[in-house]
């Protein structure tokens, strides 16, 4: 996997907290730099740690699924975008921000990050396929929480500023992507590139 490839699945994978940064942002009366700090650290963290534990399951069972693991990676990285996608088209962003609860306390936020970075770890045991050594994971890993951080803060901030008009876009983009790094993945594997 190329750097190029590893931020934009890093970017990919962000998008989820993204979207749920923007909600919180708007679910915020007066957004902080302390908002926007916490919210981008809780998110950014376990963004990172998923898939993380994912890359070393998947590496610790890579000997046993070597034969389909390029089927393996395209199963979940599509399934993951594809109910990303399903999720942008399907809810009313504005009635889902309004759900979102504005509190920075521990519990809260702890949920929230579990919740957003569940994919992570899935597309952690499909990226084991596709990261040479732990040299690339780590410099995913660590990509993925940079990154994660960054749009998370950012998104605070657009949230409480523009509403929910980017949620949309951000969740169907990271679907998009994970779809296609699925395909791509496949195709490679297939010999279709080479």
């Amino acid at each position: 996997m190329s750097i190029f490839e590893i931020i934009l699945m890093a970017v990919a994978l962000a998008m989820d907290a993204f979207a749920v940064a923007i909600c919180k942002g708007l679910s915020t009366e007066k957004v902080q730099i302390k908002h926007m700090v916490v919210v981008g650290a809780w998110f950014g963290a376990f963004q990172a740690l998923m898939p993380f534990i994912g890359c070393m399951v998947g590496s610790a069972f890579l000997i046993y699924i070597e034969a389909v693991d390029h089927w393996i990676a395209f199963v979940l990285l599509g399934f993951i975008g594809g109910n990303m996608i399903k999720e942008a088209l399907s809810k009313d962003e504005c009635e889902e921000c309004e759900k979102t609860d504005s509190s920075l306390a521990p519990r809260v936020m702890l949920t929230m990050a579990i919740a957003t970075s569940i994919d992570a770890l899935a597309a952690g045991v499909g990226m084991s396929v596709d990261l040479d050594g732990i040299g690339q994971i780590a410099i995913a890993v660590i990509s993925i929480g940079v990154i994660t951080f960054a749009l998370s803060a950012v998104g605070v901030k657009i949230g409480n500023v523009f509403g929910a008009k980017y949620k949309f876009l951000a969740e169907l983009s990271g679907g998009i992507v994970l779809v296609g790094m699925g395909v791509k993945i496949l195709l490679e594997h297939l010999g279709v590139f080479g």
